[in-house]
């Protein structure tokens, strides 16, 4: 069995997707667009270019993404992406680089658990948690 969290986007995954594999290295995997799809006469033309599904694959990051449907409505969604690392150097790369253009919500700072921990909702809405553990 494998879980991966579905990211959904404001017609901004294609972007999102690209700037990830910027930040983590790996790949977009495969990229389906509405007009790639038998439902595309039934869509709005503005819609054609969104992404209707789409699988990242990186060291140790797995997840797939989606535009959502125009128009509807977001809120605050109850996940966060959290990544776990023991290397400070790493950590704290990927965590200045996913604040740009974001808002870092908790700075990174040494925590009583033993690990620097800090979260940041990038500039696509996502949260992420990142978790640096002491060796």
């Amino acid at each position: 069995m494998e879980v991966s969290p579905y990211i959904f986007f404001d017609g901004d995954c294609e972007a999102a997707l690209t700037f990830y594999k910027d930040v983590f290295g790996g790949e977009i995997v495969d990229l389906m667009r509405v007009s790639d799809t038998p439902m595309a006469a039934q869509m709005p033309k503005d819609q054609s270019n969104r992404v209707m599904h789409a699988t990242f694959k990186g060291p140790g990051i797995n997840f797939m993404a989606a535009d959502g449907q125009t128009g509807e409505s977001r809120t605050k969604e109850r996940i966060s992406m959290s990544i776990g690392t023991g290397d400070l150097n790493e950590g704290e790369r990927i965590f200045k680089r996913l604040s740009e253009g974001g808002d870092v919500t908790m700075p990174l700072a040494d925590q009583f658990w033993g690990a620097r921990f800090g979260q940041v909702t990038d500039r696509f809405g996502i949260d992420w948690m990142m978790n640096i553990a002491k060796n």
